[in-house]
């Protein structure tokens, strides 16, 4: 039977024994014929995306099987939400662990789009019996080398922690920023582009504090 557990902007989330189904809802302000092409682009490029971080041995659900309705199947990873679990733990320690894991996406040309601890398991990894960071829920990633798009990436990290766990933020994040540039490629040019980003949020926050 099953379970509805979340649901989205997109899509909703159904928990059938130790499988995920997502299921993408049609949007009724949009065109049919628009609605169901952008909606099989995107179970498409979520499916290739997470064919891709099975190929590289990625801490991420195993896509089972995609349909024709755009549904996917996508194992389930048992754990907790890193959310409700960062600042009761080694905060710094995992602050590294995800600056190494958006590294790995970053080195192989994949962006995750949404990185915020709701996207993230904490939880025990089958094979290494060992507690690690699992990265879940690729519906807005998508595929690019450009300094820009993964600068953006590491700028919404910042953005989610900052809003989402306000007392150590800032340590967690160094110490992602820190594991991410000895690892990514091109990390000097990445973090360059990252302050003008983070400038640009900067400027639009001030203006909007002025109108």
């Amino acid at each position: 039977m099953k379970n509805l557990i979340a649901q989205g902007a997109e899509s909703k989330l159904f928990l059938d024994s130790h499988k995920i189904i997502k299921q993408r809802f049609k949007k009724t302000y949009r065109i049919n014929e628009i609605d169901d092409k952008l909606r099989k682009f995107r179970a498409k490029r979520e499916a290739k995306i997470l064919e891709k971080l099975k190929a590289i041995n990625f801490s991420s659900p195993i896509l089972v099987k995609s349909d024709e309705k755009q549904n996917l199947e996508i194992e389930f990873i048992d754990g907790k939400i890193l959310r409700d679990v960062l600042e009761k733990s080694s905060h710094v320690k995992l602050g590294r662990e995800i600056g190494e894991k958006v590294a790995v996406l970053h080195n192989n040309g994949i962006i995750h789009g949404d990185l915020t601890t709701s996207n993230m398991i904490f939880g025990k990894n089958l094979i290494s019996k060992k507690d690690e960071i699992f990265f879940i829920d690729f519906g807005l990633s998508f595929f690019s080398e450009k300094i820009e798009d993964k600068a953006v990436d590491l700028h919404l990290l910042k953005e989610a922690l900052e809003s989402k766990h306000s007392e150590i933020w800032e340590e967690c994040y160094n110490a992602a920023l820190e594991s991410y540039g000895r690892l990514a490629f091109n990390s000097k040019e990445i973090l360059k582009r990252l302050k003008t980003v983070e400038s640009r949020g900067r400027y639009k926050n001030k203006i909007s504090a002025n109108l």
